[in-house]
């Protein structure tokens, strides 16, 4: 019973988020007070989705450096550089919208970003071990790496936000992949496949509850609100388009460029807006709370497109070999 409902939320994924955002702001006056739960649903989230992990994984980056490398690049250098550049642009009095933006793309790649390499066939260990990497280096980059786009325009406790990463994120994720690996992957399947529905209906509680804290700022829907909106959404398109195009160029093979395409793309979000809310004044998580309506649909897009591109690829070969 447990699979087939995990199976239902898997295809549900596109239509969570932005549910548990409306329903966060329509009742926000009765959630809002249970934020404090926040940060505890996320590290049970983390833990469950570690479970189907462990440090072998790791060999990979041995093995295929190369790849690991492009996709830290794109993730910490090149989208937190294109978001500073573009909110400027867009919002150059707005340093809470600049913040948020630039917050949106220094968070760690989506851990959901395995669910996608998977179902378009991409380099499961290089998803793998990009998702660890990232995991574990979070607690320094992400406050780091903020200190240096934002330098002192928005008041900001750095250490908090990496004790904040290692309790929600780090620590869990290897308590669960310690697991796996001493009792051989079988905890996944005793207690893995049991919780994975559940840590899919968690991240709808975290968006709704986050969705709560936020609600002034999303109730009036104004220009400004629209802004922002178009604003994440070409940020979040483009992070795709980017690492499609460096993945063709750089890495060429199918699966490793999908496995860049969807970790280059996809940011964990919710950890983003769990940062953005805790540790910021709430109009800093507007944008990061955005990105989450359309997060998934826009992963779906580029998988769409991917699939699509390689199929006409692979027909053009198979012309060319038969016109031979």
């Amino acid at each position: 019973m447990l699979d087939r409902l995990n199976k239902q939320l898997e295809k549900m994924m596109p239509l969570i988020t932005p549910i548990g955002v409306i329903i966060g702001v329509i009742f926000s006056a009765y959630l809002k007070d249970f934020s404090f739960l926040i940060p505890w649903i996320f590290a049970f989230m983390t833990f469950a989705g570690s479970l189907g992990s462990n440090f072998h994984s790791l060999k990979d980056v041995v093995t295929h450096p190369k790849s690991i490398f492009i996709a830290i690049m794109i993730l910490h250098v090149l989208m937190p550089i294109w978001a500073w550049g573009v909110g400027h642009i867009v919002f150059p009095n707005d340093p809470y919208t600049i913040t948020g933006l630039i917050l949106a793309m220094v968070i760690p790649t989506g851990i959901t970003s395995f669910i996608w390499v998977s179902i378009y066939k991409g380099n499961i260990p290089m998803v793998l071990s990009v998702i660890l990497i990232d995991v574990l280096l979070s607690p320094i980059i992400v406050p780091y790496s903020l200190t240096i786009f934002i330098g002192q325009k928005i008041e900001m406790d750095t250490i908090s936000i990496m004790m904040g990463l290692l309790g929600m994120v780090v620590i869990p994720s290897i308590i669960g992949m310690m697991l796996n690996q001493l009792t051989k992957g079988k905890i996944n399947y005793l207690l893995g496949r049991r919780l994975a529905p559940f840590s899919k209906l968690s991240i709808g509680l975290v968006v709704m509850l986050n969705g709560s804290v936020v609600a002034p700022y999303l109730k009036n829907i104004n220009s400004r609100l629209v802004g922002i909106t178009l604003v994440v959404f070409f940020i979040a398109l483009t992070g795709y388009f980017f690492s499609f195009i460096i993945g063709r160029l750089l890495v060429k093979d199918r699966g490793s460029v999908i496995s860049l395409t969807f970790t280059g793309g996809m940011r964990n979000i919710s950890s983003g807006a769990v940062i953005g809310v805790t540790y910021f004044p709430a109009a800093v998580a507007v944008p990061v709370v955005i990105g989450m309506l359309f997060q998934q649909i826009l992963a779906s897009l580029a998988g769409h497109f991917v699939a699509k591109y390689y199929t006409k690829r692979l027909e053009k070969q198979n012309q060319g070999s038969v016109v031979v």
